[in-house]
């Protein structure tokens, strides 16, 4: 599964530390997210598609290759 919380949190002017904050979880965990080191869990996936305005779908995608 790749992500695109990196490009979104740029795009809407955020630190790793604000998105954290806002989703009401660690900053260390929202960088595990981006590398791609963490899978988040379902309510975490929600909390940060609600945060970008974006489908979650749209932020997490999974590929061929995950199924």
């Amino acid at each position: 599964m790749r992500n695109r919380v990196k490009e979104l949190r740029a795009r809407d002017g955020f630190n790793q530390t604000q998105l954290a904050k806002k989703a009401g979880i660690s900053r260390q965990t929202i960088s595990l997210i981006e590398r791609n080191d963490f899978m988040p869990s379902i309510l975490t996936a929600v909390k940060i598609a609600r945060i970008f305005d974006e489908p979650v779908e749209q932020i997490f995608i999974v590929e061929e290759t995950d199924l």
